[in-house]
């Protein structure tokens, strides 16, 4: 019996006839419609014809999670009088509740995928509506892209609604071929905002860590929230940590209940959550609580002000969830929580001043997650690029290669990124391709470990795969309800497979040889799904075969084992390891095994230590297992180590005389000064031009002695222009020695380039009227006492013969007597030698 009461009451009805109008029209239509509006519950029950107006059709809603999904489906049986599996039924992962007459199904954006996947034109479904898409979630991006695949080219008559309470409608409206914007209006109560920001301040998250501070100042929030207001209080929180955390702090509130609701919560907490309470409650939520589901009694909510989103790094092969500022959408989704039933009050733990550097909308999953499981999709819909998808945001290109390569190593793709028909096997089973591998690669006992890793087993587990493993099988928690109906789900979808594959014979293989039963399947498992991740004992860390190095908490029972292989794992900011969260102990044949991908022998020339290195080595990815002396490398490597040499260590390694020297540093003055033809001798330059100098020589080499015996001098000279006739004029450009009006023939100091430098003793420069000049650039002249001392610095001889000598005589002429210091050093006689040898 339909309970007309409350449907009237949900302010959306008013906005379903332009609805109705735009479906008929269009075909397609954007809902924008506030929290509590009905959007969720409503709307699908009068697009089903549940309400007695309109023609019956059956109706797909997709939430993005399964609580929302369940609580949607079981909201709109009670609107309908029924219970869940009559007329309005639900989907999720593990838990089907539909019947015969079901019209209106409520799935994940997960299911709905798998469902396109195996039905592309989606037959029995009339309309399909993406609820909450403003969350910007991959699988409902990707669900809305086939979806607008299927409406254009298989089914235009497929109705399509795209709703949400806050989002880009004139984006989506854009992706949908340009369907109309539907706006509803809501009669939610004013909400009063309340700006609480710490009074200290308090470190910033990061990773996935929160500041406790943080968190001990929401806890007190709550408290001022409970004093303060009436009603129940609903306090945002990043996730399940945190939230245990300040459920801690707010300890025994008298009398009031402390529920705590997340993804992982028990249907039964869940299910009070959203009844009516008897007594004052305190709902401590994730991200689940923004949207799709109403929680009964709330008047004001408590706003950390943070959420979880996902992060890869595709250089270490690792993601992960981190804590980041909530967007101001989301905000807004949170403060409309307390605004439902009326007037209410959000307390935000942040300053207002700050509440405009906030994002507007959160990040889209497919700009910073994982994109492995999306590329598989993609592929198996025949768009390996998703160049054709309709979608708000490409898919960044380093993540799809990432995604491809991952896909080609577990074999769901080919060459040419086309799905396989394990490829296609995979993408069915609801899990990410690297978990699916494992499942299809050890079905059998391999189904509990996978099972264990695709619903993200709680901390107080442990990071041994293995003994967690023990646990959730023998636990009665609500994590292992969950877990066992899973192993159900796997086992049940990975039945019939007969063909593992060459991994699936290793992983046979594996089994067979081992013993140790759960410490292997957990170690295989792990191993197959991540092969990458393989890891051996390396000093104090774990290095992976991907190269990226882990360590392991100094009470963990893995430390110390010669072999793991890493089932989860994160890198905490400012390290540079990897921090090992879940883990299990395998051996060196096992990793063989599974990661036999990655195996590879090859030859390994390169320069370390101060010398060419040349090896036969076999490595599993970046773990070297074995190695021996190469007594033949092939020369074109061998050469290139000496250039790495080079390279890193300098041209010093080659053989310098001092002549050798004094060339390079002529050549420079003289590009400097005049550029080409001269050649460029800078390193760079030299290392870009190494066969014109270095050959043959270089190529004769065969280790660092070789090269310490090259002469330098002798190559430098190959890159005089000798073709254009210029080298012969070296010696006039820029001589080695200059003839001084003594007839000293003194050396040139080219070491800076911008001017050379002539260093003579002043007598010897006596009746030169100017400085001597070589390419047209003056020479510096150091004029130097009979002692040999600096006197004098010039580039202007004549200047200083008028001005500066007169000072220089009369300093240094008491000094050294027996030396000429005549009045007019421009007529004088240039000598070295003394006064009384000159008399003779």
């Amino acid at each position: 019996m339909l309970r007309d009461d409350a449907l009237g009451a949900l302010p959306v009805r008013a906005a379903l006839p332009a609805l109705n109008d735009a479906l008929d029209r269009h075909g397609a239509a954007v809902l924008a419609a506030p929290p509590g509006t009905g959007k969720t519950t409503l709307v699908p029950l009068a697009l089903a014809g549940l309400l007695g107006e309109g023609p019956a059709r059956r109706v797909v809603v997709a939430e993005p999670r399964r609580i929302a999904a369940r609580a949607a489906a079981r909201r709109m049986a009670w609107l309908l009088g029924e219970r869940p599996g009559e007329s309005v039924g639900f989907t999720v992962r593990g838990e089907r509740v539909v019947g015969r007459h079901t019209r209106v199904e409520v799935v994940t954006t997960g299911v709905l995928l798998q469902r396109l996947q195996r039905d592309q034109e989606l037959a029995g479904a009339d309309a399909v509506i993406l609820d909450e898409c403003h969350e910007r979630h991959l699988d409902a991006d990707t669900s809305a892209a086939f979806l607008w695949d299927v409406r254009e080219a298989l089914r235009p008559e497929l109705r399509l609604v795209a709703a949400s309470a806050t989002t880009d409608t004139e984006g989506w409206a854009r992706l949908l071929g340009g369907a109309p914007v539907v706006r509803a209006h809501g009669t939610s109560y004013d909400v009063e905002v309340v700006w609480a920001p710490p009074v200290r301040p308090v470190r910033p998250p990061h990773g996935t860590r929160v500041d406790p501070d943080l968190l001990a100042h929401v806890a007190s929030v709550v408290r001022r929230a409970l004093a303060e207001r009436p009603g129940d209080v609903l306090c945002f929180l990043p996730g399940v940590g945190e939230i245990a955390r300040v459920a801690a702090l707010l300890g025994d509130l008298g009398g009031v209940e402390v529920l705590q609701v997340h993804g992982r919560a028990p249907g039964a907490v869940q299910d009070a959550v959203l009844a009516p309470g008897g007594r004052r409650r305190v709902v401590l939520a994730t991200s689940v609580a923004e949207s799709s589901l109403t929680v009964p009694g709330v008047r004001v909510v408590v706003d950390s002000g943070l959420a979880r989103e996902p992060r890869v790094d595709h250089a270490r092969g690792l993601s992960a969830l981190t804590t980041v500022r909530a967007s101001r959408a989301a905000g807004r989704q949170r403060a409309g929580r307390a605004g439902r039933e009326g007037p209410g009050a959000v307390y935000r733990c942040w300053a207002e001043a700050e509440d405009g550097r906030l994002p507007s909308f959160p990040a889209p999953e497919i700009k910073v997650a994982d994109l492995t499981a999306f590329a598989l999709q993609a592929a198996c819909w025949g768009d390996p690029d998703a160049s054709g998808l309709a979608l708000l945001d490409p898919p960044p290109s380093g993540a799809m290669a990432a995604a491809r390569a991952a896909l080609t190593a577990v074999g769901a793709v080919d060459g040419a990124g086309r799905a396989t028909a394990r490829g296609r096997r995979l993408a069915r089973l609801g899990l990410h391709p690297r978990l699916g591998r494992a499942l299809l690669d050890a079905p059998g006992p391999g189904a509990e470990v996978v099972a264990l890793l695709s619903e993200e087993a709680p901390r107080a587990y442990g990071d041994d795969l293995a003994a967690a493993l023990r646990t959730a099988r023998h636990g009665g928690d609500a994590y292992g309800q969950r877990w066992r109906r899973e192993v159900r789900r796997l086992r049940s979808a990975a039945a019939g497979d007969g063909s593992g594959g060459a991994s699936g014979e290793a992983a046979e293989k594996a089994l067979s040889d081992g013993v140790g039963g759960d410490d292997r399947v957990a170690g295989l498992v792990a191993a197959l799904a991540f092969p990458e991740r393989v890891a051996r004992l390396d000093g104090g860390s774990y290095l992976m075969a991907s190269g990226t190095r882990a360590d392991l908490p100094e009470t963990s029972p893995l430390r110390g084992a010669p072999w793991i292989a890493i089932a989860v794992a994160d890198r905490p900011v400012g390290r540079g390891h990897a921090r090992v969260r879940l883990g299990a102990v395998v051996d060196e044949d096992l990793a063989r095994r599974a990661a036999g991908s990655l195996l590879d022998t090859r030859e390994e020339v390169h320069w370390a230590d101060g010398d060419v290195v040349a090896r036969r080595v076999e490595r599993l990815g970046a773990i070297e297992l074995a190695a021996r002396p190469l007594r033949d490398p092939d020369p074109a490597l061998v050469r290139e180590a000496l250039l790495t040499g080079l390279r890193r260590e300098g041209f010093g390694l080659l053989r310098w005389s001092a002549g050798a020297l004094v060339l390079r540093q002529r050549l420079a003055f003289l590009r400097l000064h005049l550029g080409e033809p001269w050649p460029d001798v800078s390193d760079d330059a030299l290392h870009a031009r190494v066969d014109e100098w270095l050959e043959p020589e270089l190529g004769r080499a065969r280790r660092r002695a070789d090269l310490a015996r090259l002469d330098a001098g002798e190559a430098l000279g190959r890159l005089l222009p000798w073709a254009s006739g210029d080298a012969a004029r070296l010696e006039e450009l820029a001589p080695e020695r200059i003839t001084v009006p003594s007839g000293s023939a003194v050396r040139v100091d080219y070491g800076d380039p911008e001017r050379p430098v002539l260093a003579v003793k002043l007598q010897e420069m006596f009746g030169s009227r100017e400085s001597p000049r070589l390419a047209g650039v003056p020479v510096l002249v150091h004029l130097l006492s009979p002692a040999g001392r600096p006197a004098a610095v010039t580039a202007d001889l004549a200047s200083f013969w008028r001005d500066g000598y007169k000072g220089v005589r009369a300093e240094l002429r008491g000094r050294y007597p027996k030396h000429p210091w005549p009045e007019d050093p421009v007529t004088a006689e240039p000598t070295r030698r003394t006064n009384a040898a000159l008399r003779r």
